[in-house]
C-alpha cells in the first residue's frame, strides 16, 4: 500500500516538531503556530491524529492525565522530502529525474557555493551508482 502524502497543512504541523525535536502536545504545537499561521487549535488536533494514522507521528497518553497526548516524530524531515519529492517527479515529469531536475536548475540562478554543493551531491551520486553497478556485476559473475 503506497504512503499517503503528507497535506500542506500537515506539512506546517510536522515543520513544528521537526524544529522542536522532542515530544509535544496539540497545545503546545498550536502555540508555536500562532500569528504564523491561521489555524484552530481544533484543526491542529484533527491534523495532527491523521498524521498519526498516516504513520507520521506516533504519541504517548499523558500518565496524569488521560486526554492529553503527547506527540512524537516517527519519520524524520529528511524521509518526507525524498518521499514528497519522488511523489514530485513521478507526477509532473513521469518519474524522469533528470527532466525534473533540468527544469529546477533553469527555474534559479544559483551561486558559486550552491554548484559547488550540486557537484558534490552528482558525485555522491555517481559513487552510489557505481557501487551498485559493482555488486549487480559480482552477483552475476
Amino acid at each position: 500500500m503506497a504512503k499517503e502524502e503528507i497535506t500542506p497543512s500537515e506539512w506546517q504541523i510536522m515543520e513544528v516538531l521537526w524544529a522542536w525535536g522532542e515530544p509535544m502536545t496539540s497545545s503546545q504545537v498550536y502555540r508555536e503556530m500562532q500569528g504564523k499561521v491561521d489555524m484552530s487549535q481544533r484543526m491542529v488536533r484533527v491534523l495532527m491524529n491523521r498524521l498519526s494514522q498516516k504513520g507520521i507521528l506516533g504519541y504517548t497518553v499523558d500518565e496524569c492525565d488521560l486526554r492529553v497526548y503527547h506527540y512524537f516524530v516517527q519519520r524524520s524531515r529528511e524521509e518526507c522530502v525524498k518521499e514528497k519529492s519522488r511523489k514530485f517527479v513521478d507526477s509532473y515529469f513521469s518519474g524522469n529525474g533528470t527532466n525534473a531536475m533540468a527544469a529546477l536548475l533553469q527555474s534559479f540562478a544559483l551561486t558559486n557555493e550552491q554548484i559547488q554543493e550540486l557537484e558534490e551531491i552528482l558525485e555522491k551520486s555517481r559513487d552510489r551508482s557505481q557501487e551498485s553497478q559493482d555488486k549487480e556485476g559480482g552477483a552475476h559473475a
